[in-house]
Formats: C-alpha cells, structure tokens, sequence
C-alpha cells in the first residue's frame, strides 16, 4: 500500500536484542499527514537501522511511503502494524508532469485518396 502526505512527526528510535539470535534491533515510528479534503494521519515504522539511515526522514518531507501492513496479537488484543519499505520523495512541479510527445501533423502521400465533401459543415 502508498500514501502520499507530510511528515508531521519522527518518533524516538526503539531498539533492543532479539531473543532468539541475540542479534540488536532497532525500530523508528513516524507519522505522515494527507492532503485529502479531510487529512488523515497515519503511523507507520522503519525497521532497522540501515533502513532508517537510509530513507533519512525529516519532519516536513513530502513523501510517498510504500508499505506492508500486518497485525499481531499481545495478552488478547489485536494490533496493526504498518511497515514502510519504500520511501520515495513526492517530485513537485514540472518535474512532475509526464512529457508531452511533440503533435505530428497528418500529411497525406501521393498516392492516398483525397475525399471532397460538399457538405457543409
């Protein structure tokens, strides 16, 4: 899933050592605001340290953020988890548009027939 918006806030950084492989971990949240009629904010994560240093995101970036989302349970309770693997800057202006292909006038050969039509209109 993408969503296009304003960082409005970067979390502090979690991290710890995995139980099973003994190897550290870290995690950092963010939250990202739409522009739609009515904005909506959402919380996303950035897993792992490489990552974080990678995607360098600041609070006031415009960014579309591709992510996978997933849901887990803890002592009965059900928690979604969104988590970004991509993140990519939102290009503004005419670096924006899609090029326009030149218009290629229609010339007809000689050898096309020329239709006369005594309508007028």
């Amino acid at each position: 899933m993408d969503i296009t918006g304003k960082i409005i806030a970067v979390l502090e950084p979690r991290g710890g050592v995995s139980k099973s492989s003994g190897n550290p971990w870290k995690v950092q949240e963010y939250v990202i605001e739409t522009h739609d009629q009515y904005p909506r904010k959402c919380a996303f994560e950035v897993f792992g340290e490489e990552r974080i240093k990678q995607f360098n995101i600041q609070v006031g970036q415009e960014l579309t953020v591709s992510f996978d989302v997933d849901a887990h349970e803890y002592n009965g309770r059900w928690f979604n988890q969104l988590r970004a693997w991509r993140v990519m800057p939102v290009q503004t202006g005419a670096q924006d548009a899609a090029p326009v292909p030149p218009v290629q006038e229609f010339k007809p050969t000689d050898d096309a027939p020329v239709e006369t039509d005594d309508l007028p209109f």
